[in-house]
């Protein structure tokens, strides 16, 4: 297989994305051992920067390190899903009840245009599972840079991608697509009536069922 072509960015970095996406496409499947001579063939560089990038993943939860047994994808259990999805659910409602009480009218336009995609991406009969999710995640993300918080923003991208290790599980229960879209309705509402507690708990109740549904 031809070496990937890697941009200027410092290698480790570029490696560890690659790796990631990999992850999150489940190329590299949750529990699958990393064969570190094979991707570093397959990338044309050595073990080092691969070393450092697989550090840097496990930083994120993403890869678990075991002794004397090298590198695996990591398998996120119940708990491990439980304890994600309740931190997360604590850090973005309390972003929730900010941007109710604080949000600009444009900062609200911009949350209602990507839930605007959200429903174009959720048609019955023509739903798009990847890009209702994608959409999701950018209207969850676009949620928390209103808040400005960048350390509550540092610690929610980092719960996140832990969270798409599961995030295929979730896509697979029937009517998951419908009722998310009908909670993010319920939060855009709240926003839009400037209610903050009203926020904060619509957006308890949306991470609540997600968890329900990525179980």
């Amino acid at each position: 297989m031809a070496a990937v072509s890697l941009s200027h960015r410092a290698l480790y970095e570029e490696v560890a994305e690659l790796l990631r996406q990999r992850i999150f496409n489940r190329e590299l499947e949750p529990g699958s051992w990393i064969d570190e001579l094979k991707l570093a063939d397959e990338y044309g560089i050595s073990r080092t920067p691969l070393r450092e990038a697989l550090k840097v993943l496990a930083a994120e939860g993403l890869v678990t390190m075991k002794v004397r047994r090298g590198a695996y994808v990591t398998e996120v259990s119940e708990r491990d899903l439980t304890d994600v999805y309740h931190l997360l659910s604590l850090l973005e409602s309390d972003a929730a009840g900010v941007v109710a009480a604080r949000a600009t009218p444009e900062q609200l336009t911009s949350l209602q245009a990507l839930h605007a995609e959200l429903e174009a991406a959720a048609v019955p009969g023509n739903v798009d599972r990847e890009q209702f999710f994608s959409i999701n995640e950018r209207f969850h993300m676009r949620l928390l840079e209103i808040a400005d918080n960048r350390w509550r923003d540092q610690m929610v991208a980092d719960l996140r991608k832990v969270m798409k290790l599961n995030r295929h599980n979730s896509l697979l229960k029937s009517g998951r697509i419908e009722e998310s879209l009908a909670e993010h309705r319920a939060i855009m509402q709240a926003l839009a009536d400037r209610q903050p507690t009203v926020a904060t708990q619509r957006m308890r109740e949306h991470f609540r069922h997600g968890l329900e549904a990525a179980a």
